[in-house]
């Protein structure tokens, strides 16, 4: 067996041939910028654009295309949002569970425009009980910013639950898709998601350099303050920045040919079905939890549930730090796999694995049953001093 890639929380990795096609198709037959010029390049270039503006916009239910908007990543999309919306004094009510790209600028904020931040502290496996979200709102809140799921053992949020809640009281939520956005069926709409942020190489699996925010309807975009000010190629005699949708947020080229890969692997899953790629890993985690559960020193952390978790296991190994675990399984078997933190240090202390942090297991569409067979076997193999 040759690489054996448990790494798709950090990147997806092999991506589907589509996505590769389109880019270098991209780049050899259009390879215009869009929205610049009126040659039949650049509009070829814009409709690119657009299609994957509708596909995003279709696949998470974010309603009308035009509220999505492209930026180099999702967390440039969620400090674009954080930084752009919060006011001095406002209130943000979060999660222990997040990625630094939300705590960090939220801390930011908190020491820059002390804004007053409640956290919501989850449960041991990363859950987080409605109700005690439920008691935590105070009813000033201007935005709730939650993860769909953790980057570090996989937890499924309520986030349905939690949408309820905040629309009731009219705050805003805004919801971390980077670990679900393409691997657990989305609905904006039905689930009372305000601002949606994604990555676009992970579980949309199209390439790095791109991610975006989506706005769902109920949410004026013109009450956040853009990251950047400049040129969109529209409305040039102006030299104030436009309010439209999107060009308010995107200003510079956009990295065009990434967003016509990601265009092709969001058309990927629409054929196959998100619901299909689900159930496939959750397969593959049941796999893997129950290999892993027979192996002694071996604690995993999460759930252990493949219907409360993505395709994300975390996990120690009696006696051994984490790096050493992750260099052997590379060096030695082939195996990739992330250590340490996972950019989440508070998501650890609520695990109880700071300040070591765990071995990451994370798998993705095209992670088969043999790759979780040979992972879980260099485990046990390295257990038993191999």
């Amino acid at each position: 067996m040759g690489t054996v890639y448990m790494d798709n929380a950090a990147t997806s990795w092999p991506k589907p041939d589509s996505v590769l096609e389109e880019i270098v198709r991209f780049y050899r037959e259009v390879g215009a910028n869009p929205g610049r010029s009126g040659h039949r390049l650049s509009v070829e270039a814009e409709r690119i654009r657009m299609e994957t503006r509708e596909s995003l916009a279709t696949l998470l239910g974010g309603g009308d295309p035009l509220s999505v908007v492209f930026t180099a990543n999702v967390t440039v999309a969620i400090s674009l949002m954080l930084l752009g919306y919060l006011r001095p004094k406002d209130r943000v009510i979060t999660t222990s569970m997040e990625h630094n790209s939300v705590l960090r600028p939220l801390r930011f904020l908190e020491a820059s425009r002390d804004i007053r931040l409640t956290m919501v502290e989850a449960k041991e496996d990363g859950s987080i009980d409605p109700d005690d979200f439920k008691k935590a709102l105070v009813g000033d809140e201007r935005l709730a910013v939650v993860n769909h799921a953790s980057n570090v053992c996989g937890t499924i949020l309520p986030v349905g639950e939690l949408g309820k809640m905040t629309s009731e009281r009219g705050i805003p939520l805004m919801v971390d898709a980077a670990q679900t956005a393409g691997c657990c069926p989305l609905d904006m709409e039905k689930d009372a998601i305000d601002i949606l942020a994604f990555t676009g190489h992970k579980g949309l699996l199209g390439p790095t350099g791109t991610g975006g925010l989506i706005f769902g309807p109920g949410f004026d975009p013109r009450n956040v303050t853009p990251l950047a000010f400049g040129g969109t190629g529209s409305r040039s005699e102006k030299e104030e920045q436009p309010e439209f949708m999107p060009d308010r947020f995107e200003s510079g080229t956009a990295d065009i040919g990434g967003i016509a890969g990601l265009g092709a692997g969001v058309r990927w899953l629409a054929e196959r079905g998100v619901g299909i790629v689900r159930e496939h890993e959750k397969i593959m985690t049941r796999l893997l939890l129950d290999g892993l559960g027979n192996i002694g020193g071996v604690k995993v952390f999460g759930p252990a549930d493949e219907n409360r978790q993505t395709a994300t296991v975390s996990f120690v190994v009696a006696g051994m730090s984490v790096s050493d675990v992750g260099m052997r399984l590379s060096d030695e078997y082939d195996v990739m796999s992330r250590v340490g933190l996972h950019c989440a240090p508070r998501a650890h202390r609520t695990l109880g694995t700071f300040p070591e942090g765990t071995v990451r297991f994370s798998m993705g569409p095209f992670t088969t049953g043999e790759n979780v067979n040979a992972a879980v076997e260099a485990v046990a193999d390295i257990i038993r001093g191999g």
